[in-house]
């Protein structure tokens, strides 16, 4: 397949371009930066083009006769306060950016047929211990309002015979990116503990689940609409730092207070405090496999990735 990838030079896209690649698919990257990704790309076989997310050009060019777009644009949503500013920033960078894909593959004489388009399981609003599956009414909060608009505009290419895939991320883990490495690292340093309330439930999807399950959406066609990207093993918050502790053998004694996280990060901190218990019922009817469907087994192989640990200094004498 010719595959055009927005959003290719991130956390995930990077990964998914060189699997793509490498699985024998010829894959275009659209990039705001093309000279500073140029050899990220060169690695993985990728051709790099530039745009800049916001106007039509000639990058317009590489959706004409491709197989599939992959939407992964958008500002991350955890690197910072949410003021005003930034959720401009966030919906801009994500219904702005679907908008224009979608409006620029309209015009394509050759259309692409699919449009995977990223979206995120925030859509279900805070869920306490209810399952949620791709069956489940939206809920309410910024990001579900975030989401819903996201889809809203990936849907529109479904007028023009388009066919539209929705992932919804649950939290992505790997060794190096997202949020498990800043999850990590109090517990290297002894200073772990689970997040209160403790019961706020944690859907998360290991990255190889990821990309192979968006490269499963690509090559099946009776697919569309929302897929639930997050694995069958949800579990709290208690039991995930539970998980981590005994993976990296440290202790998991101090937990973060409520009042504390609401301070740092203002409305930010309800990506930690409040969850969704979340199905991939879509993913598991269609036969699809999850590698990593427990944490521990997930986690464990991500710390084997990472590498092991620096060894600590010791005194001089």
């Amino acid at each position: 397949m010719r595959i055009v990838v927005a959003g290719g030079t991130g956390f995930i896209g990077r990964a998914l371009c060189r699997t793509l690649a490498t699985t024998g698919h010829q894959v275009t990257v659209l990039s705001r930066t093309p000279s500073r990704e140029a050899k990220h790309t060169r690695a993985s076989a990728a051709v790099t083009v530039g745009w800049d997310g916001a106007q039509p050009g000639s990058w317009e060019r590489a959706l004409e006769g491709a197989d599939a777009v992959v939407n992964l644009a958008g500002e991350p949503i955890a690197k910072a306060r949410w003021s005003s500013a930034r959720k401009h920033t966030l919906r801009t960078s994500r219904i702005g950016t679907t908008r224009l894909l979608v409006q620029a593959m309209s015009r394509c004489r050759n259309k692409p047929g699919i449009l995977v388009n990223a979206s995120g399981i925030g859509i279900y609003g805070p869920c306490d211990d209810q399952i949620v599956t791709e069956r489940s009414p939206a809920g309410s909060g910024f990001l579900a309002e975030l989401a819903k608009d996201w889809e809203y505009e990936a849907l529109q290419a479904a007028a023009f015979g388009i066919r539209v895939v929705l992932p919804r991320f649950g939290m992505v883990l790997a060794e190096d990116g997202g949020a498990l490495p800043r999850i990590l690292l109090p517990f290297r340093l002894f200073l772990g503990g689970p997040i209160q309330p403790g019961t706020q439930w944690v859907s998360w999807i290991h990255r190889q689940d990821l990309i192979a399950l968006i490269h499963w959406t690509l090559t099946t066609p009776a697919i569309s609409g929302p897929v639930n990207a997050a694995s069958p093993g949800a579990v709290t918050m208690t039991e995930f730092c539970r998980t981590i502790g005994q993976v990296l053998q440290r202790p998991n004694m101090l937990p973060v207070p409520l009042f504390a996280l609401r301070f740092v990060l203002g409305e930010l901190s309800t990506l930690m405090t409040t969850g969704q218990r979340v199905a991939p019922l879509v993913a598991q009817q269609t036969g699809f496999v999850f590698q990593y469907p427990a944490l521990r087994q997930a986690l464990e192989q991500i710390v084997r990735a990472a590498g092991p640990e620096p060894m600590p200094m010791r005194a001089a004498g």
